[in-house]
């Protein structure tokens, strides 16, 4: 099949596989008249290299589940540097979460204080004389 059969098929434009022909990982066979030549096996590499940059890996991160379908594995993640790779992706996804979870706690903690300063706030508005309550931009929050 033709560039742009491949890429209809596979949901991408020329334009993506061509930078993947120029990075080495989709193969780059020519028919005699120059045009560039695809198979089945470069649509399952392609589909290969999709779902995993749709789940969050980088293109160089690809390379060795494409290496590994290329051996002729049926699957590109029977390769213990497909396994590699998945078990870094997992400890990247960790080390986030735990990022994300510290600043979830600490943007909790800035919520429960502020609400709480804004509840005091109102109770000392209900005692006579005390403070009119408004917010930071003027206006009133009754």
């Amino acid at each position: 099949m033709r560039i742009g059969e491949l890429a209809a098929r596979a949901g991408t434009t020329t334009r993506t596989l061509r930078y993947y022909e120029a990075r080495g990982l989709l193969p780059a066979r020519r028919d005699g008249r120059g045009h560039r030549t695809y198979d089945e096996s470069d649509l399952r590499l392609l589909r290969q290299i999709r779902t995993l940059q749709d789940f969050g890996f980088g293109l160089e991160e690809t390379r060795p589940f494409v290496e590994c379908l290329r051996a002729g594995h049926p699957e590109g993640d029977s390769c213990p540097a497909s396994l590699m790779v998945y078990r870094r992706k997992l400890a990247e996804l960790d080390a986030l979460i735990g990022q994300l979870t510290a600043v979830r706690e600490t943007v909790a903690g800035q919520l429960a204080r502020a609400e709480r300063a804004r509840d005091d706030l109102a109770a000392e508005a209900l005692v006579p004389g005390g403070p009119e309550p408004a917010c930071e931009l003027g206006g009133l929050t009754r």
